[in-house]
């Protein structure tokens, strides 16, 4: 059973997907949204684990409204403009509806959020009451125009800048406004480790790990990054890594 909001500036189009929604059992709507800032309140009080998602709001867009969500769940977009169609996909989200959305096609979105739940056994929607952030969770990254959902397991390193954190992902650098401090709160400490004052690093995604100057470490990412680990969190990773 998934649990829905819908988030759309236009209330028939809101009134228009709720019943459609009505065929599709596995989906209750519990609350509905007008702008981003009651998005962001209602997904905060409701925490639903599948939202409908209108791109063009006056105030903020729906890619600003997902910019400040501490942990995305399936998104699915609903949008009268096509342009944004390429856009949407480049933030990898679940799928995209065109208004007015026909039965069939918001039959096909349900599937995949269906399939994405297999794949992820629920782990996202187990998470959500919980403060930690999981391996399995998906968080949202804008850079510009850019718009990625990143499962945190494909985050290799996290890099102080400032109030800013630089997300490494692939190829992609993008940065966050919330600071190292802030981050380290909220990850996993079996997944993230805090090897220096500007960086966190993915335990599972270290390629090599050297001795380095003054009992300090030196590991190799698999992008490539060279990261120093402080003495004192060298001890620290010795000891969780049983080396």
């Amino acid at each position: 059973m998934h649990k829905a909001v819908i988030i759309d500036d236009e209330r028939l189009a809101r009134a228009e997907l709720k019943k459609l929604l009505q065929d599709f059992p596995e989906v209750e709507v519990i609350g509905e949204a007008g702008n981003a800032a009651e998005g962001l309140e209602k997904i905060e009080n409701l925490s639903p684990d599948l939202i409908f998602l209108d791109i063009q709001m006056p105030g903020k867009t729906g890619f600003d409204m997902l910019t400040e969500l501490e942990r995305a769940p399936h998104v699915i977009f609903t949008t009268a403009y096509d342009e944004y169609a390429l856009k949407a996909f480049e933030v990898n989200a679940l799928d995209y509806l065109m208004k007015p959305v026909e039965p069939k096609r918001l039959a096909d979105a349900l599937q995949k959020v269906q399939q994405a739940d297999e794949k992820e056994l629920a782990a996202t929607v187990a998470g959500i009451n919980r403060g930690t952030l999981t391996e399995s969770d998906q968080v949202f990254v804008k850079d510009g125009e850019r718009c990625w959902f990143v499962k945190l397991a494909e985050v290799r390193l996290f890099e102080s800048v400032g109030n800013y954190a630089k997300v490494f992902f692939g190829t992609n650098k993008p940065l966050i406004l919330k600071s190292l401090n802030a981050l380290e709160e909220r990850l996993e400490e079996k997944t993230f480790f805090r090897a220096n004052r500007k960086h966190i690093v993915n335990l599972r995604m270290i390629d090599k790990i050297e001795p380095y100057f003054n009992g300090g470490l030196l590991l190799e990412l698999q992008g490539g990054e060279k990261i120093e680990v402080s003495r004192r969190q060298a001890v620290k990773f010795k000891e969780m890594m049983s080396l």
